[in-house]
């Protein structure tokens, strides 16, 4: 007996859904809870798991379909039904294909009397091997139409589509970055295919399905719609029908032979694309972004005899972006590692510990040359900066934006223009911020696994100023004369990634102390650098803070993220004498913790007098540091 797989409610106000990608297709058997399909909403992407084992009978809702909760996705039943059902697909295109060399084998009957002598032998071979032409007639059928793969009638010729999935709110189309694999390669199911970069996220497109790589439909660097075709993936046997067919051609006298033979060459055709796929790779890698450039020379020489060793070494060769990234900072050679990956990939935690290992090597050849060799240190201290001062090798030489660059260009653009913006700048005493911090610091990061820098302590403090001024947290819209004050505070936290500036948010930030800043801004930021972040995580701020000191900017003047009306820069902490009054010395001076704290704001909602206020709250808040009792002090 059938069960019908229906669109469940997906939260609350979420009434339609579209189908992203199916994981199954018909004829596939499945186990319950096993995940069917993926789904997309205007709140959360998700997979659909299957109600109940079986074999998937009949798919009802399309890729790129959208349906409302409740219509009915797929049909999964007994494998007997299955069964019967493929059992009488295949008669229909038995009965064409047999009308099919009927009608073929007219013309050559009408042929010439001087061409029937050559032809003769072929007509009776066509009649002789009707039943196997029957079988090839469909495979080509099915390779022009890029049906699904039909187990009984050449089905290593057809694949299955790889799209461009919902990649979050509002994202409509991305941007190829890289092909991580390459046509005639083995992929398994979600492993990574290909690196996509939209205006809001870069991520990774995982297979749908196991098999070999047929052909790739979109170039690096190119952009298209969410739901485009972006390659095909089907059975290695796919590969086959080229390398066999050209047996024909060593006979010279049978003419036309080849001609009656392109129709099932003509699908084939795009399979010598291989060749100029490889010679492609080492092309675009001197066009990757700069931060990524020397991780991709590696794996491009390795890619080169990928071709002759199994499959799986195809596998080992690729490197996620997050362990490119630790390799980089710990400044490990990824050719040396041998990864403990399935398949001998290399993980995070064989670049963790080869760094774990080279740092120890270097403590011990340390501490073995410090006794008798403290002079040289300090020659080999000052060659230091000479190696950090090398030229860049982007030097005199031209690349493309990538999608975020532009994006970010787009939007600073647009913030100027739209928005009256102007700054305003206190300096603030954080002396009191030190001494706290240096007490609870390193309990902190024990426990807590986050560092207790000095932004959580300014965070919080502006939190609780947007509180007291809502108009610094509003949003203003000139067209329909409104101004909209959130309900709660949504905290912008800008992070310099290698990619280029985005911007996280942690939602609700009003509900949460110093400490739980604290943890909330590592986590993102560190999810945000290794391009794990969502996209949803990146939308809805209501307030942004940016961090421009911590690369020893003491003042700048930062642009508003639209659609809100203001953002705080936060300059580098420096000592400086200060004039204080004390009550029994009466003025003195001290070294004191100073920064520079910037407000750029929108003069078309927030006045002057208003940003001004909202700074002083700020600056008394975080010069009283009065946020001892959350830490026990």
């Amino acid at each position: 007996m059938s069960t019908s797989v229906t669109l469940p409610a997906l939260g609350e106000s979420v009434t339609e859904g579209t189908v992203s990608r199916w994981l199954k297709q018909v004829g596939d058997t499945v186990e319950a809870d096993e995940p069917l399909l993926e789904v997309s909403t205007d709140k959360v992407d998700t997979e659909i798991p299957s109600p109940t084992s079986g074999v998937l009978l009949e798919i009802k809702a399309q890729e790129d379909e959208t349906v409302e909760v409740g219509a009915v996705l797929a049909v999964i039943g007994e494998p007997n039904e299955a069964d019967g059902q493929a059992a009488a697909a295949p008669e229909a295109p038995s009965e064409e294909a047999a009308e099919a060399p009927a009608q073929e084998a007219a013309p050559q009957r009408e042929a010439p009397q001087p061409e029937a002598p050559q032809q003769e032998a072929p007509q009776e071979e066509a009649q002789q091997a009707e039943a196997p032409q029957e079988s090839e007639k469909p495979e080509a059928d099915a390779e022009t139409a890029g049906a699904a793969p039909a187990p009984s009638s050449g089905g290593a010729a057809a694949g299955t589509d790889v799209t461009l999935p919902e990649l979050g709110e509002s994202v409509t189309e991305g941007t190829v970055s890289r092909w991580l694999k390459q046509v005639g390669d083995s992929v398994a199911a979600d492993e990574p295919l290909l690196e996509v970069s939209t205006d809001k996220v870069d991520t990774e497109i995982p297979s749908p399905t196991s098999g070999t790589l047929l052909e790739i439909r979109v170039e690096e660097d190119e952009t298209v719609e969410v739901g485009a075709v972006l390659a095909i993936i089907g059975e290695a046997g796919a590969a086959a029908p080229p390398s066999a067919e050209p047996e024909p051609t060593p006979e010279p006298e049978p003419q036309p032979e080849p001609q009656a033979q392109p129709e099932p060459q003509a699908q084939p055709a795009p399979q010598p694309e291989p060749g100029p796929q490889p010679e492609r790779e080492p092309k675009v890698a001197p066009t990757a972004k700069e931060d990524a450039r020397p991780e991709q020379h590696g794996p491009a020489t390795a890619a080169a005899p990928t071709p002759t060793p199994v499959a799986g070494d195809s596998d080992a060769s690729y490197v996620t972006p997050l362990v490119r990234k630790l390799a980089k900072e710990h400044g490990v050679e990824l050719a040396s590692l041998n990864g403990t990956g399935v398949g001998g990939r290399i993980r995070k935690q064989d670049v963790l510990a080869a760094a774990e290992a080279a740092k120890q090597e270097a403590e011990a050849a340390k501490q073995a040359a410090a006794a008798p060799a403290q002079a040289p240190a300090q020659p080999a201290a000052a060659a230091a900066p000479a190696a950090a001062a090398a030229a860049s090798t982007l030097r005199g030489t031209t690349e493309k934006m990538s999608r975020l660059r532009q994006t970010i260009a787009k939007r600073m653009v647009e913030s100027l223009q739209v928005a009256a913006q102007l700054t305003a700048t206190v300096e603030v005493d954080l002396t009191a911020i030190s001494q706290i911090r240096s007490k609870v610091k390193d309990d902190f990061k024990k426990r807590e696994g986050a560092t207790l820098s000095y932004l959580p302590f300014i965070a919080k403090a502006a939190i609780e100023a947007l509180k007291v001024y809502p108009k610094v947290n509003a949003t203003i819209d000139t067209e329909e004369k409104s101004i909209t004050y959130p309900e709660a505070e949504h905290l912008g936290i800008a992070v310099d990634t290698e990619k280029g500036l985005l911007v996280p948010v942690i939602k609700d930030a009003g509900d949460l102390s110093v400490g739980g800043l604290a943890k909330r801004i590592a986590d993102l930021a560190a999810r945000t650098r290794q391009n794990k972040v969502t996209p949803d995580e990146l939308v809805g701020g209501t307030f942004t803070i940016t961090n421009y000191g911590s690369a020893g900017t003491l003042l700048d003047t930062p642009i508003i993220n639209q659609p809100q009306v203001a953002i705080l820069g936060t300059g580098a902490l420096v000592k400086r004498p200060v004039v204080m009054s004390d009550p029994r010395l009466g003025q003195v001076i001290a070294i004191r913790d100073m920064m520079y704290l910037s407000l750029s704001y929108d003069h078309r909602l927030v006045d002057g007098a208003e940003a001004a206020r909202f700074l002083s709250t700020l600056k008394a808040r975080l010069e009283e540091g009065d946020f001892g009792p959350e830490f026990g002090l």
